[in-house]
């Protein structure tokens, strides 16, 4: 049998510090991962409501075009002021 030798004190303190340096390590890798994961998260919202105000900003340039397509009818081809009101019919010349 093997005779058994006792660590000096020394020893035990540097084996204890790396045990120690180890745990403080393996903590901060799940900070890490948890701050990622947070950012993530963060992300992926942000990517949803980029979608959705695109897809609002489509049916906005719909709308748009409706509005603009029942006043040409309405009105004719002009132009709008926009603080007053005021519509400027396009001056059509004829032809004979």
């Amino acid at each position: 049998m093997a005779k058994e030798v006792k660590f000096t004190d020394d020893e035990l303190k540097q084996l204890q510090g790396l045990q120690t340096s180890y745990q403080e390590k393996q903590l901060q890798f799940g900070q890490l991962k948890v701050q990622k994961m947070l950012l993530q998260q963060q992300r992926d919202s942000i990517e949803d409501s980029e979608s959705k105000l695109e897809v609002e900003y489509s049916e906005i340039q719909g709308n748009e075009r409706k509005i603009v397509e029942e006043l040409n009818k309405k009105y004719g081809p002009g132009s709008l002021n926009p603080e007053t009101g005021m519509f400027t019919p396009t001056e059509t010349t004829e032809k004979s």
